[in-house]
């Protein structure tokens, strides 16, 4: 279990996107509930992408095993299927449906104006509706702190990045990664590399692995994935070279232990599960959720994999610079320095 991922963090955050913690139904509620079935879509990459849609599919399972109910789900393998999925979930009476991922705003942006009485939530972007809600994370905080833990363990001074699509949200991972490495080690040297600019860039795990072993031939001992699947290759390229990655989105760090140094994690499983349980509970809301450290909305994992690679004086420092965030003393930004 990470830090910050005990029950307490998940009751916490919970409020912030239910309104309420979940009490046991009474046989009325049961039998109320039983018409309830929301539904999630997918983003590239599949749900068993082992980063952020598995994330997703996680939060729904959770709702699943406590609620007793089904939920539907769709994988989309290119873009006419974002309309046309989210287009028949509202049509078939969809509770609540839950896109996964940027790459969903402008379809829920125009069904959900089609469909005013259907809720709509969405993860990493915003959509400007009565009838949707808006989770989005300030990722570059907790990057921020993994990059702090590369720079910090790195021993030849250079550490690298290998980011998914090159879109604004990955270049705001990026930033936060840099600017933590360089506060905790100025002369530290990052290196960076977008697998491509089409969708194809969160699936390809062969390139990720190519993408990493080029850092590591540059000089790099700590890379750090953001790449959805693609990620996945990059992790295994650490490990067979006998370096340190960093996971995304999920903790990676039980995929190959004593290699992930640590991994940035961002709940998507809470949202996902706490949009559905607001839903099913008539709590949900719309509008914009920003969610970050204080939030409990992300953080880094620490647990039997990976304890022994962060050594007590470097999670000492990170510690302390994540209190600092916490409390508005470092400002991590979402774009990169000049």
């Amino acid at each position: 279990m990470g830090i910050g991922f005990d029950s307490m963090s998940r009751r916490s955050f919970g409020r912030i996107l239910a309104g309420s913690a979940t009490a046991a139904l009474t046989p009325w509620q049961s039998a109320l509930a039983a018409t309830f079935e929301p539904a999630l879509i997918y983003d590239y990459g599949g749900k068993f992408d082992r980063s952020f849609n598995q994330a997703a599919y996680d939060g729904a399972e959770r709702f699943k095993q406590e609620t007793g109910l089904s939920y539907r789900e769709f994988e989309i393998t290119n873009e006419s299927q974002r309309e046309q999925s989210m287009l028949q979930l509202a049509k078939r009476g969809a509770a609540l449906i839950v896109g996964v991922g940027f790459g969903h705003q402008a379809a829920m942006t125009k069904v959900a104006t089609q469909y005013p009485k259907v809720r709509f939530t969405i993860i990493d972007a915003v959509v400007d509706l009565p009838n949707v809600q808006s989770i989005v994370f300030r990722e570059q905080e907790c990057c921020f702190l993994v990059g702090m833990i590369a720079a910090l363990t790195s021993k030849t001074g250079k550490i690298g990045f290998v980011g998914g699509m090159d879109v604004p949200l990955i270049r705001r991972f990026a930033a936060g990664y840099a600017q933590g490495a360089k506060f905790a080690r100025p002369d530290v040297e990052v290196l960076q590399t977008m697998t491509g600019t089409t969708v194809s860039a969160w699936n390809d795990p062969a390139r990720g692995s190519e993408l990493a072993r080029s850092q590591f031939d540059r000089g790099a001992d700590v890379v750090f994935a953001a790449a959805g699947a693609t990620g996945i290759g990059v992790l295994q390229a650490a490990a067979d070279a006998k370096k340190f990655s960093i996971g995304c989105d999920s903790n990676q760090n039980a995929l190959h232990p004593g290699s992930v140094l640590t991994s940035m994690v961002k709940r998507v499983d809470v949202a996902t599960y706490n949009a559905m349980m607001a839903a099913k509970d008539d709590k949900w809301q719309p509008g914009t959720l920003s969610l970050g450290l204080k939030d409990d909305g992300l953080d880094y994992a620490i647990d039997d994999n990976n304890r022994a690679l962060i050594a007590p004086e470097i999670k000492a420092r990170v510690d302390q610079a994540k209190a600092d965030i916490i409390a508005g003393k470092i400002v991590p930004t979402d774009v990169a320095a000049p």
